[in-house]
């Protein structure tokens, strides 16, 4: 299992971690298989989308923003009872077809850590399995 170390700067974060799971991909010498990509914070998620025009992480963030205010008349003891219905909806893992050592995505696809609840550091763990 490899590890990618992600440090958010904000209270809510879009990372393209795309590029450091491309190459833990191709460093783990898997050549067909599957590929996890993990979050185990419950308030962080891990997503697909498109990586050309950057105005869409922020599409992103504003619309979860307006589904899931920050405050609202949650249960919630801790106060951030909005990241976690953001992270319950987004999901915490996505699994990738590894095909000639290269993780298959579409063509502006890219691969998304995100931040509910920072700014912190996080770990994002990569699982790939095959042969």
């Amino acid at each position: 299992m490899w590890e990618i170390s992600v440090k958010t700067e904000k209270h809510s974060e879009i990372a393209d971690i795309t590029f450091k799971v491309k190459q833990i991909v191709e460093a783990s010498g898997i050549k067909n298989g599957l590929c996890t990509v993990y979050v185990p914070h419950t308030t962080a998620a891990i997503f697909v989308n498109e990586n050309t025009d950057p105005s869409v992480k922020e599409d992103i963030l504003q619309t979860l923003d307006k589904l899931v205010p920050w405050d609202d008349a949650y249960s919630h003891i801790e106060g951030n009872a909005a990241a976690h219905i953001k992270t319950a909806i987004i999901g915490s893992s996505r699994t990738f077809i590894v095909e000639n050592m290269k993780i298959i995505l579409g063509t502006w696809q890219g691969i998304f850590f995100c931040e509910f609840d920072g700014p912190r550091e996080r770990t994002v763990y990569v699982e790939i399995i095959g042969r």
